[in-house]
């Protein structure tokens, strides 16, 4: 399955043009606007695991040249997402449960840490960022959008890394998120619950917000978990 028949399937069969080169905007790079499109497509299932990727296929298809293309599966490899094998290609990379519980028990340290240090640290236009985000989970969560939930949930991650000014944790959490957000994607519709989901990752952005440091690791591990029950769950379905 390739980014075209990907997008195709979403717009109903039509079949869509080559898009024009891309130019940096919003202040990403070309790789980091490569890095997001394509951890959205794998996260969201649409780049399939195991499915194999082309860089020259990628490039044309998502309007990027192939050094920002390759730059970005360089770091999607790093992240757990990619594959490169030996005489077979970049494909992506399968979703491995026993690997994600392992991930999470590294994942809860962390995210309780980032959240207190987010609120401690943090600055006025964070905070408000905070507030922001917040609403638009729960906006999300009520409007049933999976899509803008991750993109919200993506922005939050981003954002605690940054305001909690350490950039060892901020290191050790960098390959995580992606894999978590894929490994919910493809089982929420099953086990999961998006309302809730959404209100816990609000609680946290809501209390970092308000520079509370011990109510945001609070929410914290209640959030978490609520993602290690979810993971488990999956053993049911």
């Amino acid at each position: 399955m390739n980014v075209t028949s990907a997008r195709s399937s979403r717009a109903g069969g039509k079949a869509e043009t080559k898009p024009a080169a891309r130019r940096p905007s919003g202040g990403l790079t070309l790789t980091e606007q490569a890095y997001v499109e394509l951890e959205e497509l794998i996260s969201t299932l649409q780049l399939p695991p195991g499915a194999f990727l082309s860089e020259m296929a990628l490039a044309q298809q998502l309007g990027f040249g192939r050094t920002p293309i390759r730059e970005a599966l360089q770091r999607l490899a790093r992240d757990g997402l990619v594959v490169v094998a030996p005489r077979r290609g970049i494909l992506v990379s399968e979703i491995n449960l026993k690997a994600q519980l392992r991930l999470l028990e590294t994942r809860r340290v962390l995210e309780s840490l980032l959240a207190r240090l987010a609120a401690e640290r943090g600055d006025a236009a964070e905070r408000a960022r905070f507030a922001e985000l917040a609403r638009g989970m729960r906006a999300a969560a009520e409007a049933s959008d999976d899509i803008a939930f991750m993109r919200l949930d993506r922005d939050f991650n981003q954002l605690v890394v940054a305001a909690a000014r350490n950039e060892f944790a901020a290191r050790a959490m960098a390959n995580m998120t992606a894999l978590s957000r894929r490994f919910w994607y493809q089982h929420y519709r099953e086990v999961g619950d998006l309302s809730l989901s959404a209100t816990l990752h609000a609680e946290v952005a809501e209390a970092i917000a308000a520079r509370d440091a011990a109510a945001a690791a609070a929410a914290s591990d209640r959030l978490m978990d609520y993602i290690e029950s979810f993971a488990r769950k999956t053993l049911d379905v």
